[in-house]
């Protein structure tokens, strides 16, 4: 059986775009958003979870965030996750909330920020460049066992540049444009 699958290769292409696009909107631009804090890992219960699962997390007013932590005892781990994940945030415990005002972004901030949605994008093109060498190779076993021609190899490693080109673009664009949201152009 032909080990070769377009369809995989361009849902595991696409994946790669979704987990970047994810990534950035993770990254603040000065304005408070939930999902700000959605790459917070929170230590409880003797295992790391995403802070999602252990308290709701809300945008009351457009420059602060509140956290509503479920488990009052897991107060103190949420707010260690929120200080360590380096989201340049400062947690203020009030009762059972986690008060988080969005500071000013600085430029020099704003210039970091920027460099990481690129280290996003850059994961996203390798992701991406695997998808491809895991279809190369696909197509080579296939065409080895005799499964498809040479002819047939050479014309779906076409396609598979072609998808990779496609979703290398997407992720690129992707970047470009929260970079540019970033740095208020």
């Amino acid at each position: 059986m032909a080990k070769y699958d377009n369809a995989d290769i361009e849902r595991r292409m696409a994946g790669a775009v979704d987990s970047l696009k994810s990534d950035l909107s993770g990254l603040r631009t000065g304005r408070a958003n939930t999902t700000l804090l959605d790459p917070v890992q929170v230590e409880v219960y003797g295992a790391l979870m995403p802070l999602n699962q252990v308290a709701t997390v809300a945008a009351p007013e457009p420059r602060m965030l509140s956290v509503q932590v479920w488990d009052k005892s897991n107060l103190i781990a949420v707010e260690k996750g929120i200080a360590k994940a380096g989201l340049g945030l400062n947690p203020m415990i009030d009762g059972q909330t986690i008060r988080l005002p969005i500071p000013d972004l600085t430029q020099e901030r704003r210039k970091e920020l920027a460099k990481l949605a690129g280290q996003y994008a850059e994961k996203a093109r390798i992701a991406i460049r695997n998808v491809r060498r895991d279809g190369m190779e696909a197509l080579k076993e296939d065409e080895k066992k005799k499964e498809i021609s040479e002819d047939e190899r050479k014309r779906k490693e076409d396609e598979v540049q072609k998808l990779t080109d496609q979703y290398v673009k997407l992720a690129d664009e992707a970047a470009a444009h929260k970079e540019k949201e970033i740095l208020g152009q």
